[in-house]
């Protein structure tokens, strides 16, 4: 069963990782639907795989806020799939989840570059709140609230404001807007935001029409609530939020 929300701190941290995409490497095939229903439930956007040559691909093509990794996959080692990660200089927070539970298996793994290590059998509720904890850590540093001149983003509560008054957004806007937070000053593809807000549903799009829809609204929402035009489109390329 997904943990309750009747516990308020992790409600707190899912609700601030609502739009944060994960990636499950785990060919317990159980285990792994359990924790896929359990982060859907909760808003994040969950891709699987269950074996070496599928997780190392998904790594390899895609960024993910973080990803579970088991250790023993079909295949081959998670921990070879984590050197890639590494050597490749990717940002992925890592959470290696495993029956290994020694000590030294813990340090191996958190030696290799994971973000933390968490022992098979586990509560999905203690899953949760390290998945939070790790995309806090990396994302916002723990930052409660993101403020560029006017405009101001409150993670905790899902909130954007100008000059101090609500701008109503949808999800996905509101979703779009944090994305670009995050990466200020990057070009950022269409083909990067389709990935990073629909995963893998994206796939069965034939263009990216409905990227340049979500865009053309926030922006005009934005600019209406007195915010500058933050947003630009780069021919070519895609978009850059700029303040």
């Amino acid at each position: 069963m997904c943990p309750s929300r009747a516990k308020v701190l992790l409600t707190v941290d899912l609700n601030y990782l609502a739009i944060m995409k994960v990636l499950v490497i785990e060919d317990e095939k159980q285990l792994s639907d359990s924790i896929t229903t359990c982060l859907k439930q909760e808003g994040f956007i969950s891709e699987t795989a269950c074996d070496y040559e599928t997780a190392l691909q998904r790594v390899e093509s895609f960024e993910y806020d973080c990803i579970l990794l088991d250790i023993n996959l079909p295949g081959g080692s998670g921990l070879d799939i984590l050197q890639q990660l590494k050597k490749n200089k990717k940002m992925d927070g890592i959470l290696i989840i495993s029956a290994r539970n020694s000590l030294e298996d813990k340090i191996t793994g958190l030696q290799s570059g994971a973000d933390d290590y968490l022992s098979k059998p586990f509560h999905l509720s203690e899953l949760m709140a390290r998945i939070a904890a790790i995309i806090r850590r990396k994302n916002s540093a723990g930052r409660n609230l993101m403020e560029f001149n006017e405009l101001s983003i409150d993670i905790f509560a899902k909130t954007v404001t100008a000059n101090n008054k609500l701008i109503e957004l949808t999800r996905k806007e509101y979703q779009l807007l944090l994305y670009f937070a995050y990466n200020k000053n990057r070009v950022i593809s269409k083909n990067a935001i389709a990935e990073h807000l629909w995963g893998d549903e994206v796939e069965s799009a034939s263009n990216y029409d409905f990227i340049y829809t979500h865009v053309k609204n926030l922006r005009k929402k934005l600019i209406a609530s007195g915010c500058g035009d933050y947003i630009q489109s780069v021919y070519g390329m895609g978009y850059k939020f700029s303040v």
